[in-house]
This record gives C-alpha cells, sequence and structure tokens, in this order.
C-alpha cells in the first residue's frame, strides 16, 4: 500500500490571498476611550500612533486582493453578562450586549459584510464559531492584528496553530500595556507562528491575477 504524501509547508511560504483572513481582535472603543487613556496612556498611545495605523494599512491592502477581513469583540450576548466565561467573571470583563465599548475604533471598521464575532474569553477560537467560520470559507493562513498582544491575540495565535491554520502576527498592528509586555509576548508565542511587519505581511501575499 503507498503511504499517503505528506505536505511540508515553510512557515515563510507566500500566502494565497483567497485563503487569507485578517482577524482583527477587540480593536474596540473599550480600549480606546477615556478610561483607558487615563489608566494606560503608553497603551493608548502606542494603539493610536503604531497599531492603527499599521492595522489600517494592512486592511486597505489586503481587502482589494480578496482577503476576507474578520472581526472579533469582547461583547456579552446579554446587557447583564450572564453568559460570560468564569474567567471574565472573575476578572471583571464585561462589555455589555450593544454597549459603544464593543463598537470598533473609528478608521479600522468593518464593512457591510464582513463578519463580527463577539466574545466571552479571551479565547476566539474559544468561544465563538470562528472556526466552523474559517473553513466553510476554505481559509488556511490567519494573520492576526488587534489586542492585547499577551492575552487576546496570545490565544488566537496559539489556538489556531493547534487548530492546523497557518498563523502570521502582524508585530506593529498589536499593542499592550508596556513596550516590554509586547516584545515578551511575541518572543512567547513566536514558534506558533510567523511574526512580521505589516509591510512584510503584504509583500507574502501572491499578487492578484
Amino acid at each position: 500500500m503507498n503511504k499517503p504524501i505528506v505536505e511540508h509547508r515553510k512557515r515563510d511560504r507566500m500566502l494565497n490571498p483567497v485563503e487569507t483572513a485578517v482577524l482583527v481582535v477587540d480593536a474596540q472603543m473599550s480600549e480606546f476611550n477615556d478610561a483607558k487613556r487615563a489608566e494606560k496612556p503608553e497603551y493608548v498611545s502606542a494603539i493610536e500612533t503604531r497599531a492603527l495605523p499599521a492595522i489600517k494599512r494592512l486592511i486597505d491592502t489586503t481587502r482589494p486582493m480578496g482577503v476576507e477581513i474578520v472581526y472579533t469583540m469582547i461583547e456579552s450576548l446579554t446587557k447583564c453578562g450572564r453568559d460570560r466565561s468564569l474567567d471574565h467573571k472573575l476578572s471583571g470583563i464585561h462589555v455589555p450586549k450593544g454597549s459603544p465599548d464593543a463598537d470598533m475604533i473609528p478608521g479600522i471598521e468593518p464593512h457591510d459584510d464582513d463578519i463580527v464575532l463577539p466574545k466571552t474569553s479571551s479565547g476566539v477560537f474559544n468561544s465563538t464559531n470562528i472556526n466552523y467560520v474559517l473553513h466553510n470559507l476554505g481559509i488556511k493562513n490567519v494573520i492576526v492584528v488587534g489586542f492585547i498582544t499577551d492575552q487576546c491575540v496570545d490565544m488566537a495565535v496559539r489556538d489556531g496553530a493547534d487548530l492546523g491554520y497557518s498563523m502570521v502576527c502582524a508585530e506593529d498592528g498589536c499593542a499592550t500595556y508596556s513596550a516590554e509586555r509586547h516584545q515578551l509576548a511575541l518572543k512567547a508565542f513566536g514558534g506558533y507562528c510567523r511574526v512580521q511587519t505589516v509591510d512584510d505581511v503584504i509583500a507574502t501575499l501572491e499578487p492578484v491575477v
């Protein structure tokens, strides 16, 4: 009996746009409001000066190529948050259903037909049907940007890799509470993905013919 052919892929290969999704993680107003600015000024500054321009450039460049743009945000399915994960309940994390804090930050908000998935845990693959959706879309490669680098972004990268996706983290499109935490996170989950700048990620997408 002939053995099946095993396909060995490299992380540095070119990406087919129609098999690729950009996953925008929690780039929402709860991370970019006056309260957060007062509490975490370094974090909000990193979002404003570095991450948002990078995310916008990635979305604006890849969308016309046929890359799927998928958004996830922390938002309960109920106003009281009774559906939240135990961790979110214990941590006091709650964005009520319909709250303005669940809105995406202006400039990178979804288009009418984009997929938007509310979640109530750190891991998008744990508390949404994103795996089912990506499979239905024929997605093999997932480019992750968003907040925060060492929590929800980290979880997306690791879980996506374990589920068989080729994961890419666009590092300048992510942010966390300090530059040190950002760099430590990239180093920690770098074994599960390709870590690149947005411009380098764009350069690895196959041209549209």
